[in-house]
């Protein structure tokens, strides 16, 4: 039989076949690996997973792709990520490092309200031209997949420009990018001493402009003790879900101030950052079907000690993914690779789960693990090829990359560092 693509001979092959659902518990251990793995693609899609020997004499490929000596994996899915602003905020790292605070940084004018007026200042032209260079990184690095934030702008047409721009970068690039609309990432400086009117035009303006034009998937909103409490975060999403939205939330990422139980009570998606989440917020997420998503980077940025309790999440029962949170601010990190090391060194998860929560899982967060996330017959040829000997390499080896070579629905854009697209 003739097919696009045959990668063969993989010294591990990572399918992560295994339910279709997030993992939980043990299964995130389970990588599912065929040693001496081979892959047939064809019209980008996966049509066969087995052993070289097996898929040897049944396909003849255009094209082949010799895997010995590496690991072939799924491709990194990232699911939450803000990659459309204009300026980065180095500044507020050096801030940090001399000692001063996220939150003491926000209050005095910077953090997200310093990237707003150069926002809303830019044309949409000037967005795309900046994220597109981004996203072209994170794919080098091995992102096949990715959710994107609009967020910075906090005005109705700012923020409808932004989520103009992820739709261009979808439209634009071979990868999938997921639209979230972040409205209310903040309140904007002229209504810092009026939270009410700016959900009212969150609620009575914004979201139905977004849903109206069909600009977004999901809402999400930042949950903190100096930003949405929880009666307000409430309000903001219910009205969301009226709309159509589903709900993703930036939740306790610094007190635990009952974001993890808001994320259970409103059926959110994910959860992201959780750094401060309570022991009920855990088992409040984990009965209602809420995915944590796990962002170490942003406090390994911070300086922070307070990592969130994945082992502890993982013990209860509760789905873990990961997410590079890349931003022009608290993490400024595009390497999905990185965030499995974090985890590995500072969460204190195996290899193994890491991986998983970087992959089928992340797809999962995004509702899009039918399709991507795993190497099983049917889903979309997202696939990495990593030149090292193991698995377990991939966190041990920080610093540069090992991806070699990406594919996405069937098609390489990246081999060796040259681009092709």
């Amino acid at each position: 039989m003739k097919v696009d693509l045959l990668i063969h001979n993989a010294s591990e092959l990572l399918t992560l076949a295994g339910p279709q659902r997030a993992r939980r518990g043990e299964e995130m251990s389970d990588l599912a690996i065929v040693a001496g793995g081979s892959v047939a693609v064809d019209a980008g899609l996966i049509i066969d997973v087995g052993s070289a020997s097996q898929l040897a004499d049944r396909y003849h490929p255009l094209r082949t792709i010799d895997a010995s000596g590496k690991v072939v994996m799924p491709g990194f899915v990232d699911p939450h990520t803000h990659p459309v602003f204009v300026h980065t905020r180095e500044n507020e790292f050096e801030m940090r490092v001399q000692g001063k605070s996220y939150v003491e940084i926000s209050q005095s004018g910077g953090g997200i309200r310093s990237s707003i007026n150069a926002v809303r200042e830019a044309s949409e032209d000037e967005l795309f031209e900046l994220a597109l260079r981004r996203v072209r990184r994170m794919i080098c690095q091995g992102t096949t997949t990715l959710e994107a934030k609009s967020g910075y702008g906090l005005s109705t047409d700012s923020e409808m420009k932004m989520l103009r721009v992820i739709r261009r970068l979808d439209e634009a690039l071979p990868i999938d990018i997921v639209p979230t609309f972040l409205g209310a990432h903040e309140f904007p400086v002229e209504f810092k001493d009026d939270h009410e009117a700016y959900i009212s035009i969150l609620c009575d303006e914004m979201l139905p402009a977004v849903s109206r034009e069909g600009l977004a998937e999901y809402c999400d909103i930042f949950t903190e003790a100096h930003v949405y409490s929880v009666e307000e975060s409430r309000r903001v999403l219910n009205r969301a879900k009226e709309l159509g939205l589903r709900i993703r939330m930036h939740a306790d990422e610094i007190e635990p101030i009952g974001g993890a139980e808001l994320a259970a009570e409103v059926g959110a998606v994910s959860a992201d950052h959780l750094g401060a989440a309570s022991d009920e917020g855990i088992i409040a997420m984990r009965d209602a079907g809420v995915i944590a998503v796990l962002l170490p980077g942003t406090i390994f940025s911070l300086g922070l000690p307070n990592y969130a309790r994945a082992r502890d999440m993982i013990a209860a029962g509760l789905p873990v993914a990961l997410a590079t949170d890349y931003n022009p601010g608290s993490c400024n990190c595009d390497s999905m690779s990185f965030i499995i090391t974090l985890a590995c060194l500072q969460m204190k998860m195996n290899v193994a789960e890491a991986i998983t929560a970087a992959t089928v899982n992340a797809a999962w967060s995004l509702d899009m693990g039918d399709k991507v996330g795993a190497i099983e017959v049917g889903k979309q040829a997202d696939i990495l090829v990593m030149d090292m000997p193991g698995y377990r390499f991939l966190p041990y080896h920080f610093g540069s990359s090992s991806v070699e070579t990406v594919i996405k629905n069937g098609s390489l854009f990246v081999k060796n560092e040259i681009k092709n697209f």
